[in-house]
């Protein structure tokens, strides 16, 4: 089982590899999927482009849901969506992917960065024991030690 230091340094490696998640204000309408831009200079926050009239551009509480390409780890994150139009932001983050739906480059007068400032973090890893694999292979009880980590956490920092 991992520990909850492992867990968040594998939230931000799997975020990395697949940086795809489902977002949605709280009592709004369902959830979006977006790609997320990591800054890691700063902590607990994700960054989206999206445009102004994104039904998420009025912000407010928000939940945001992560399954990594692999299917082994996931998150639920609680926290609150803002516009944060900052240009500096906006140039350090900038891509050729973000650009293939902003024509109008940085510029672009429907462009918004999105920044989703994490409160609360529930995160799961399916890291099962080869013992745990066995047993769901012939139907045998998993006990909770072999099935994987879980944690409930404040912040996503690492340390």
């Amino acid at each position: 089982m991992a520990d909850i230091a492992e867990l968040k340094k594998h939230l931000w490696s799997k975020l990395s590899a697949s940086p795809f998640l489902m977002i949605g204000l709280e009592g709004g309408e369902h959830s979006v999927p977006l790609t997320a831009q990591l800054d890691e200079d700063q902590v607990d926050a994700l960054f989206f482009f999206i445009g102004k009239d994104n039904r998420l551009a009025k912000g407010g509480m928000a939940m945001a849901q992560f399954v990594a390409k692999g299917h082994d780890y996931f998150a639920c994150l609680s926290g609150t969506a803002k516009i944060d139009n900052d240009f500096g932001t906006i140039d350090k983050l900038w891509n050729k992917q973000v650009e293939a739906w902003f024509p109008g480059g940085k510029d672009d007068p429907n462009l918004a960065l999105l920044r989703f400032d994490i409160d609360s973090a529930e995160l799961w890893e399916t890291d099962m024991s080869l013992s745990g694999k066995v047993k769901m292979l012939f139907g045998g009880k998993v006990r909770s030690d072999e099935s994987g980590s879980h944690a409930l956490v404040g912040t996503t920092a690492e340390s």
